[in-house]
């Protein structure tokens, strides 16, 4: 089931189109993350989920009913990319008011409000203070709790890792993946590919308006295999020596893989070739440390669909 229906979304801003017949589909329990380059049309997909904006054209289906200001109030968390914290307004009294806005019991605002604090280590003199005394971190903790504190059923987070150490990036990760198995749906856009192919179970690219590529993102990568193979090995390769098998197309040095020291090569074998029988060939040289398929990484796909711009089906 979908908690997010999309169908022939259009939005223009005089002669620019921003959206150009957006269809898209978040799948209820997802970690569904959004991506595209500046400029793609993301910001305004988003505020016309949220019903900020209104589309030209096209429809929006929000867990079953057509997406309104009430439904979206009770349903769904948004955190856009310009924050909208109140500066001079005290940390705990402003999660307390926004919750209060979204219509939550006061009671399980304070719970949820003190649970979301301690996850993200929020120190007892800070929840007191006014946000402007804090430092962009914890601001950015105080915006995220404000969005969740009364736990959404479909979650928008705009760029939720800007001002984050890695340690706080990791805390807010932790938190996404126990959003998730608690059944809220996560929608993420951010430039930050390495924490959205870590943490997504689906995907969307949009470039100048229109959808390029869509889908469960293990599938896409999938989609997208060339059958190169990563070879890991404990010492160096003679690589005219491996070649003589007769058994690889190519093969060479590859700097990608940072698991553990080893000497890495990528392998493109012959057509019809076992991989087992590359495995035995190169055993002779050296011990294996790994060996694995390669599949393209997010940033890959990203950059060569933004590059192309070639709309696609979902995967």
């Amino acid at each position: 089931m979908n908690i997010l229906e999309i169908q022939g979304l259009v939005k223009r801003y005089g002669n620019h189109l921003a959206l150009d017949g957006i269809n898209l589909q978040v799948p209820s329990g997802s970690v569904f993350g959004l991506l595209g380059p500046n400029g793609a049309g993301k910001t305004t997909l988003l505020r016309i989920i949220n019903s900020i904006l209104v589309s030209d054209s096209g429809s929006v289906t929000i867990d079953g009913n057509p997406a309104s200001l009430d439904i979206t109030s009770k349903i769904l968390g948004y955190m856009p990319e310009e924050r909208g914290l109140y500066p001079k307004m005290r940390v705990d009294e402003q999660i307390m008011y926004f919750g209060k806005l979204k219509g939550a019991e006061i009671d399980a605002l304070r719970h949820t409000m003190q649970e979301y604090m301690d996850i993200f280590n929020i120190a007892e003199q800070d929840r007191h203070r006014k946000v402007e005394e804090l430092s962009k971190g914890n601001q950015q903790k105080v915006q995220i709790i404000a969005t969740l504190v009364h736990e959404p059923k479909l979650i928008i987070l705009d760029e939720p890792f800007s001002g984050f150490d890695p340690i706080n990036g990791q805390l807010l990760q932790s938190l996404i993946e126990r959003l998730r198995e608690k059944g809220s749906t996560i929608i993420l856009s951010s430039h930050n590919m390495s924490a959205i192919e870590e943490m997504c179970t689906h995907i969307a690219l949009i470039n100048k308006g229109r959808l390029l590529l869509s889908g469960e993102l293990e599938e896409i990568k999938e989609k997208h295999r060339n059958g190169c193979l990563i070879l890991c090995t404990a010492n160096p390769l003679n690589l005219p020596l491996a070649m003589d098998s007769g058994l690889i197309e190519t093969i060479t040095p590859y700097t990608g893989y940072v698991r553990r020291k080893a000497h890495a090569y990528a392998i493109m074998p012959r057509q019809g070739v076992n991989n087992n029988d590359i495995l035995n060939a190169v055993s002779i040289q050296a011990s294996i440390v790994a060996f694995e398929e390669l599949l393209p990484s997010l940033s890959e796909l990203f950059i060569s669909y933004t590059r192309s711009a070639t709309p696609t089906h979902n995967a």
